[in-house]
């Protein structure tokens, strides 16, 4: 029996490692596939010039989705490169975001390439009979060329990322990655699933392409490609924060955690795993960053470490974990990404790619502000001197003992921000305004319900929300009309938005009906493909 024991132990560990697999898979709605390079770029800069290259050497086919592209110098070389390459045959598809390009850019910006053959595509404009339609965006940055390469991360076409030299602001901090391989052929149906809900789909000869890259490398992905109500993403990090064994070290820029996610992540800390959370000092929506901030004081008692950027704006979203596994796109930890958006990341299963992505953590907090619990003033003269510079998070107004995790080593010690605030740069996401209301009206329902215990930190929205909820019915008892002719407006719009909903269902229903059947000899052809 001794002599088997090695062998049952072999057994049992491809065992764990299948079954983990597969409860991976299952999370994220995606497979994991071999065979890929991926390249970590930093920022800006770096990415722009690799985009651009890769966008000048196309031959048949570009992929293009962002969030944001802006009438700025950037945007125009890009949209020039674009033209280029459409005048001389290629393919080109674009698909941007109607409110992310609100203000940013107009339709006309993209004339001269529709102009030579590119095509140009808007997500989910504003639409009279869909209210509420809008709240969901296409978040995602994706560029793809031929079966070459593709990129993915948080990046938007703008010049903004490139901070503004004349006005100190420096450019923005920013991750993504170029990836080579078979998983272009994801990344490319990803886009495709989205460009048909927009008109028709993209022919089968341009997807074709990606069917055919050959293995570029050693490393395995997922390209886990959000969808509204999905929540693949969602799912996938909650299996992460409950799988860390030694350490789990996140950047976001739009951090507003719900419950049982906050919860994850303290359960983690308080097992003894490494938890840190390294998010914007500065944001440009200041509203949004006191509600994140609201949410600091529940993970550090757990022992997570909360971290502040000290430059002009933390934009990444990536995710490392016990030096194995990695994340990189452009979802941010809130509801608005994890349900509303269509999002796209991807998750490296890498030890290599992941020991990079911790250097750049570290190197990421060498510019950071660590945020402790304020300590009680009896105890405060006592501990001069022994913990890293450090900064009392506002939210945590309350005495209490500090988290018990050791201070951080001299190397990654970080000081307090010195001199005036960077200046906000426009641009951004727009689920970081919808995830901040969903924050604020968890701990509304929950103080109204009575459903759970309130923490100390939600104490700053409850004052908030009461004052604005009396304010309103101050109004409705001086100025009813004030207060029932708005509702009666939305009730209007809402009822006549359904019947015409209604009508236009009807009318496909009647067409379809209608049409005559397709011929058998017609779709024989199309059966034995």
């Amino acid at each position: 029996m001794a002599a088997v024991a090695p062998r049952r132990i072999v057994s049992d560990s491809i065992a764990v490692r299948v079954l983990a697999e597969q409860a991976f898979s299952r999370a994220a709605g995606a497979p994991l596939v071999e065979g890929n390079r991926v390249d970590l770029l930093i920022d800006a800069r770096v990415n722009f010039d690799a985009w651009l290259e890769a966008i000048r050497s196309a031959q048949s086919l570009v992929l293009l989705e962002n969030y944001i592209f802006r009438d700025d110098a950037i945007g125009l070389e890009f949209r020039d490169a674009l033209t280029e390459r459409a005048s001389a045959g290629v393919r080109v598809c674009v698909i941007r975001d109607w409110m992310g390009c609100l203000g940013q850019s107009r339709a006309g910006f993209w004339q001269p390439l529709v102009a030579v053959g590119g095509e140009v595509r808007t997500y989910n404009p504003f639409h009279f009979t869909s209210p509420f339609g809008w709240l969901s965006r296409d978040h995602r940055k994706l560029l793809l060329v031929d079966n070459t390469v593709a990129f993915v991360g948080g990046l938007c076409v703008s010049g903004t990322w490139l901070g503004d030299p004349e006005r100190g602001v420096d450019p923005w901090r920013d991750t993504a990655v170029s990836v080579r391989g078979p998983a272009l052929r994801d990344l490319a149906n990803s886009f495709a699933d989205t460009w048909a809900t927009l008109g028709e789909g993209l022919p089968d000869e341009f997807l074709a392409l990606t069917d055919r890259c050959l293995p570029a490398g050693q490393v395995d992905l997922r390209v886990v490609a959000t969808v509204p109500n999905i929540a693949g993403l969602y799912r996938l990090d909650q299996l992460i924060a409950a799988m860390a064994r030694r350490s789990l070290w996140i950047t976001d820029a739009y951090f507003v955690g719900v419950a049982p996610y906050v919860q994850a992540l303290s359960a983690a800390a308080r097992d003894g795993v490494d938890v840190r959370l390294l998010v914007p000092g500065t944001s440009d929506i200041p509203a949004v960053a006191s509600i994140s901030q609201a949410g600091y004081r529940p993970l550090l008692e757990a022992g997570v470490r909360v971290f502040e950027w000290n430059g002009s704006m933390l934009h990444a979203k990536t995710a490392v974990a016990d030096g194995r596994w990695a994340r990189v796109g452009s979802s941010n930890l809130n509801l608005a990404s994890w349900i509303g958006n269509c999002e796209l990341d991807i998750a490296v299963e890498d030890e290599a790619f992941a020991r990079c992505m911790e250097a750049q953590y570290e190197t990421d907090l060498g510019n950071a502000t660590e945020i402790v619990l304020k300590l009680p003033r009896r105890r405060r003269k006592g501990n001069i001197g022994t913990a890293a510079p450090q900064s009392n998070a506002s939210a945590d107004a309350a005495d209490a003992a500090p988290p018990p995790y050791a201070p951080a080593p001299s190397s990654q010690r970080t000081s307090a921000r010195v001199g005036p605030p960077y200046p906000r740069a426009r641009g951004g996401s727009s689920g970081r305004a919808a995830a901040g209301a969903l924050r604020l009206a968890n701990s509304v329902g929950a103080a109204i319900s009575n459903r759970r215990v309130l923490g100390t930190s939600e104490s700053g929205p409850l004052l908030w929300a009461g004052l604005v909820l009396l304010a309103a019915g101050a109004i409705g008892f001086v100025w009813p009309r004030a207060i029932a002719w708005p509702l009666a407006a939305l009730a209007v719009w809402i009822g006549v938005s359904l019947i015409v909903r209604y009508c236009g269902t009807k009318m496909r229903r009647k067409q379809a009906s209608d049409a005559p059947p397709a011929s058998p000899t017609k779709s024989a052809p199309a059966s034995d493909n």
